[in-house]
């Protein structure tokens, strides 16, 4: 292989590793994001200041697309909270939990663009409700909502195995 061959498959593989979601995940670490979002939820909501929405999107979009590389809320949970909860720490499937920061990501965006379009910011806020709801669950429980409509795409076969080897769905 030439300099010029490994220079561009190196570059496709580092693309390919930015773009990677880790898997397993460390339960720890979802839950202590979940932990955050609420907490944004719960400023948002209260302040009912737009430009919050900004880092709760941009949060949700980052993790979607790289895991906790370039997500503030998740280098925090998984570089500083997670490693001193381990009583905590347990691996789960990544995957779910992927889909689970897609659907975030879909909720976040739709307050935001409601926020902007609509004169009131309830629509918005009735959003957020739903959003903070999950994360609550998530974070609180354990009882992640996105991971159990992922199981259930699973069981109907929208979801195949080869998407998801390592989950164990009931």
């Amino acid at each position: 292989m030439s300099s010029d061959q490994r220079l561009v498959s190196n570059g496709v593989q580092g693309r390919k590793a930015f773009f990677s979601f880790p898997d397993p995940v460390d339960d720890a670490a979802a839950r202590t994001v979940a932990a955050g979002v609420v907490l944004q939820v719960a400023l948002l909501l209260i302040t009912r200041d737009r430009l919050l929405l900004i880092p709760l999107c941009y949060g949700f979009m980052a993790r979607v697309l790289s895991g906790p590389k370039i997500s503030p809320l998740g280098l925090i949970a998984t570089r500083i909270v997670a490693p001193r909860l381990k009583a905590l720490s347990k691996p789960v499937p990544g995957k779910p939990k992927r889909f689970a920061q897609g659907i975030g990501a879909i909720m976040s965006l739709t307050a935001a663009i409601l926020s902007l379009t609509v004169s009131s910011f309830v629509p918005a806020a009735i959003v957020l409700v739903f959003l903070g709801a999950a994360a609550t669950l998530e974070a609180a429980a354990g009882f992640c909502l996105g991971c159990k409509l992922f199981a259930l795409l699973f069981r109907i076969g929208l979801v195949g195995y080869d998407d998801c080897p390592n989950c164990v769905l009931r």
